[in-house]
């Protein structure tokens, strides 16, 4: 069954962190909504390869209107985390037990969020010790799946396993 995926992007994403998970989520029937401040924008990963049109902006979208959340990695969630409309929204992903696919810098947005007290999970070495000020149980693992519900990977090299575990959640 498709399944509706929010993905919270803006400037300065990791590039395949973006695209990797996109291409099989898509492949697989899921479809995505791309979302930013401004809707048309067109956002710049940090490679400078990749570049994601927006689908819409956080002022018209609901989370309710969504099955799963898609956190790739870089700048982009350290810019969004300043923002509490995209706060609000990964909250509500977390809190109504959503699915939600963080990797990298990622898991900064739930930081911000503060919903992962008590939660296993995973990020980029220069997070590891955020997460755990924020109450996560912390793993140097190339993904940890928290529940049924959170997905989080280290690095690019990591995407084989996030990708494959957030295809099976979505199941």
């Amino acid at each position: 069954m498709s399944k509706k995926i929010a993905v919270v992007v803006t400037d300065h994403f990791v590039d395949s962190e973006y695209t990797e998970p996109a291409k099989a989520y898509k492949e697989a029937g899921h479809q995505l909504t791309v979302i930013e401040n401004e809707k048309g924008k067109t956002v710049k990963g940090k490679q400078g390869q990749e570049y994601i049109k927006v689908d819409a902006s956080i002022d018209e979208v609901n989370a309710d209107d969504f099955d799963a959340l898609f956190i790739p990695g870089g700048f982009s969630p350290d810019i969004l985390r300043g923002d509490d409309k995209f706060v609000t929204f990964t909250k509500k992903f977390m809190d109504d037990n959503k699915p939600v696919f963080a990797i990298c810098h990622g898991p900064q947005l739930l930081i911000t969020a503060e919903t992962l007290k008590g939660r296993d999970v995973t990020g980029f070495k220069s997070i590891a010790v955020d997460l755990k000020n924020a109450g996560a149980n912390f793993h140097d693992k190339e993904v940890v799946v928290c529940g049924n519900q959170l997905v989080t990977s280290r690095t690019p090299d990591d995407l084989p396993a996030f990708t494959r575990e957030s295809l099976n959640l979505l199941k």
